[in-house]
């Protein structure tokens, strides 16, 4: 979540942010300037919050000054003591009710507020494009250049029958044992599957991120710490029944969560980790062409990477390119056509500042999708996590000592299998109907094409 202070020092900030990214806070304000009115609840929910603590502290006070004169009656003539202390004991009666009738309301004042100011989204990298339609992103740039099958002398085939022909993948058994968007990889594909996670893993330790094979679940206040919606109708999230854990759509949340509640110490930043992990999506409401076979998919195997930095934007920007130069690399070397954009304001997500997508050329679809993404999340999830750092060291060397501040936390996907697996088939492709494998990817395959066995 965002500072609380950005309600009260730059609420015109907020409301170009929800604005721009199109996020409406509450169901009954959906007209007219429903930004504006959404922050002004929210600066009412604020003031009605402050005034309790106010209240609350007013009442403290009196609590005292009664105290004071309780012990001020102990010093008078017995015989005046009684008379002097009734009057008291019941004002103290009086302000005790008061402050236990305050302080709950205080507390759900201030839930109502934190309710709302949780759904409020990261503020926009001033840089970002804004809008809300694919259309609005801006590709920065492209590498490679597409193939063209036609000058070859034969047609391109998409994924799925290059799947068929080679006998790679089952999609029917994993309906029949599953259901629909589960699958079996088989053969040579098992092979390109764990190839890949070898060469991503690789590329991720070249670079000093600590590799990880994480948890394939993780709790539900992880999630919502993230930035992850585990519940309700519109949810990406599988819950496990009767506990509060999640299977996790992205190795993002178990790396996050990882320091939840530290404070750690500036000298260990930048704190890089890769993380290999299954991914459950339910993708609900995904549908159409594009989003047939392994492109869309209940689950796969993604190498995550993620990034802990000082809570400075100079740094965090910084890592931000670091981390989008490191997808391209990855691609580069598996010789995938490819370009970067720039993603528009309303399909940035709650916790990203900015993100980048990397979309793979593929020839199955005559048009760019995405297989990677890389998001600068400043300290919005830092916040809802309490992870943070010392910026100085405690003069007497005391752990407990110390300022604190929030971290910068950056994530990114090195490689999405199943949809990298797709880019291979569709790109390498040969006309004897056999797929080169990329000569980057020939050490851990293990031979230079792809065929039926």
């Amino acid at each position: 979540m965002l500072d609380i202070k950005l309600l009260r020092t730059e609420p015109d900030l907020l409301v170009s942010t929800l604005r721009d990214r199109g996020v409406r806070l509450f169901e009954d304000l959906t007209e007219g300037d429903w930004a504006r009115a959404s922050v002004d609840r929210l600066a009412e929910l604020d003031g009605q919050y402050r005034s309790l603590l106010q209240e609350e502290e007013s009442i403290r006070r009196e609590m005292n000054e009664n105290a004071t004169a309780m012990k001020a009656v102990g010093k008078l003539p017995k015989e005046e003591q009684a008379a002097a202390r009734t009057p008291l004991i019941e004002a103290g009666r009086v302000l005790r009710e008061r402050e236990k009738d305050i302080k709950v309301k205080a507390e759900a004042a201030m839930n109502a507020r934190d309710e709302a100011w949780g759904h409020m989204p990261n503020i926009t990298h001033p840089d970002a494009p804004r809008g809300h339609t694919d259309d609005d992103h801006r590709t920065t740039h492209t590498w490679g250049t597409p193939r063209d099958f036609e000058s070859e002398g034969f047609a391109a085939r998409d994924h799925l029958q290059i799947a068929e022909d080679l006998d790679l993948v089952d999609f029917a058994a994993g309906s029949k044992v599953v259901g629909a968007k589960f699958y079996y990889l088989k053969n040579d594909a098992v092979l390109l599957d764990l190839a890949l996670q070898r060469f991503a893993l690789d590329i991720a330790a070249k670079h000093g991120f600590t590799l990880h094979i994480t948890p394939d679940l993780a709790r539900v206040d992880i999630l919502q710490g993230l930035g992850f919606n585990p519940r309700g109708e519109s949810t990406q999230v599988y819950s496990i029944a009767d506990s509060d854990l999640c299977l996790v759509g992205t190795a993002e949340i178990t790396l996050g969560g990882m320091f939840a509640d530290s404070i750690l110490d500036r000298e260990e930043l930048p704190i890089l980790v890769a993380g290999l992990s299954h991914c459950f999506r339910t993708e609900a409401g995904a549908a159409g062409k594009e989003s047939r076979g392994l492109y869309r998919v209940h689950q796969f195997t993604k190498v995550e990477l993620f990034a802990f930095v000082e809570g400075d934007l100079e740094v965090s920007e910084a890592m931000h390119e670091r981390m989008r130069d490191i997808e391209e690399e990855i691609f580069q070397k598996l010789e995938l056509p490819y370009r970067v954009l720039d993603i528009a304001s309303g399909d940035l997500g709650g916790p990203a500042y900015r993100k980048y997508d990397i979309e793979a050329w593929m020839p199955g679809r005559g048009e760019y999708g995405e297989v990677t993404s890389t998001s600068n999340c400043t300290d919005y999830q830092a916040r809802r996590l309490r992870v943070r750092y010392r910026t100085e060291a405690p003069a007497d060397g005391k752990k407990s000592k110390g300022k604190n501040r929030f971290v910068h936390m950056l994530n990114g996907t090195a490689i999405a299998n199943t949809r990298t697996i797709l880019a291979v088939l569709e790109n390498h492709q040969q006309e004897d109907g056999t797929v080169r494998v990329p000569e980057a990817l020939r050490p851990y395959f293990g031979k230079d094409a792809i065929s039926r066995r």
